[in-house]
């Protein structure tokens, strides 16, 4: 397990398995923290537009093709083929990004065969993400054979919900059998709690919004309420996801329409959210070029978003008795100052704007991969010294 050398020294591989993208970090200690020796991703995996960039911190691309990728494994031999063309020093450990890891994998830990089990009985709480992290997993083990492997959940920051927050409107029994609010994009809240450090206030939201989108309401850096539930199908409207819908939309499908399990699966996770209001289309910035063109299905997707994610905000000052910081992370939170804007119109009575000169409303930059590096190293440390 590569104990010639102290875990300071080594490397981590950080595979960030999201339900259409792969992202990946190269990680070495440097000081205090994490420092990246090689980054990238695999975008618009499945589908005709892939990509793939691999580039170094400093910028400098290594890689970038513009090709059909059929799967996470594809972009995975990829990325270990580049990995040993620049002569890195194979990985001390991989660490994976886990979406869900159902009721008893709460806290980050090595695979092993239980934990393999576990995720494989957990499949149908996120029948989008844990089938491709399997795999990616599998493959992973055979290519980087000698380095433990780590599994990093996305719901373990959630752990904190509060029993008013994590038990659903149901009897006892489903509470009992796993059936439950989880959260989801832990690992990217995480990230933003440790970045902001001394300067989180008490009270926080953080909204992550991407292909997939969530909300999260934080008291000194803890989850109290997340929009994401069972699954990373609920809370607010996502890409291709509906989000929360009235439970008799659900019966009157099975009722009139005959769906299946199966069909509302489709349904729910791949023909919905912002692509069932445009016609198909869920990326951001397209979405955005059709209503600013005049689309008023594009502009409808836009402000049922943006709207969705204001009313869940505001739901979160109200349990919070205000809100001293606002952030947007994500893709979308990230990049597109147009729904940022949309979500802040009509918050200004709590004092939060897009132009902000006191600060509380941001845009920072998620660190998922970052913060699986340093867990993984938490337990690399601890594996060592055992």
């Amino acid at each position: 397990m590569h104990t010639e050398n102290s875990a300071d020294d080594q490397t981590i591989l950080v595979l960030n398995s999201g339900s259409s993208s792969l992202k990946f970090g190269l990680f070495r200690r440097a000081g205090n923290d994490e420092s990246l020796l090689l980054e990238g991703s695999a975008e618009g995996i499945g589908r005709d537009d892939g990509s793939l960039r691999i580039k170094a911190p400093d910028g400098r691309v290594l890689v970038q093709q513009e090709r059909v990728l059929e799967s996470q494994i594809d972009a995975l031999q990829k990325l270990a083929q580049v990995l040993k063309e620049q002569h890195h020093a194979r990985p001390a450990a991989v660490g994976h990004r886990v979406v869900h890891g159902g009721p008893r994998l709460r806290t980050h830990q090595r695979i092993t065969a239980d934990v393999r089990r576990q995720l494989h009985e957990a499949v149908h709480f996120a029948p989008l993400h844990i089938p491709p992290a399997l795999a990616l997993i599998d493959e992973a083990e055979k290519i980087f054979d000698d380095a433990p492997h780590f599994a990093c959940f996305d719901t373990a920051f959630h752990a904190t919900l509060p029993l008013r927050a994590a038990h659903l409107a149901l009897p006892r029994r489903y509470a009992e059998a796993g059936v439950m609010r989880y959260g989801f994009h832990g690992l990217s809240y995480e990230s933003l709690v440790t970045r902001l450090g001394a300067d989180l206030p008490a009270r926080a939201v953080f909204a992550h919004l991407g292909n997939g989108s969530s909300v999260c309401a934080l008291r000194d850096g803890r989850s109290i309420d997340t929009s994401m539930g069972l699954t990373p199908t609920g809370g607010v409207p996502m890409g291709t996801r509906s989000g929360d819908l009235d439970p008799g939309v659900l019966l009157y499908l099975m009722r009139v329409e005959k769906l299946d399990a199966g069909a509302l699966e489709t349904l729910l996770n791949r023909q919905s959210g912002l692509a069932g209001y445009a016609d198909g289309e869920s990326d951001m910035q397209a979405l955005e070029k059709r209503a600013a063109a005049g689309d008023t299905n594009a502009s409808l997707a836009l402000d049922a978003f943006a709207t969705a994610v204001r009313k869940t905000i505001g739901g979160y000052a109200a349990l919070l008795g205000g809100i001293d910081l606002l952030v947007f992370t994500g893709g979308i939170g990230e990049h597109s100052q147009e729904i940022r804007k949309r979500v802040c119109d009509g918050l200004a009575f709590m004092g939060l704007t897009q132009s902000d000169p006191a600060g509380k409303v941001r845009a920072i930059h998620t660190e998922e991969e970052k913060q699986i590096a340093r867990h993984c190293r938490t337990l690399l440390q601890q594996a060592t010294q055992a």
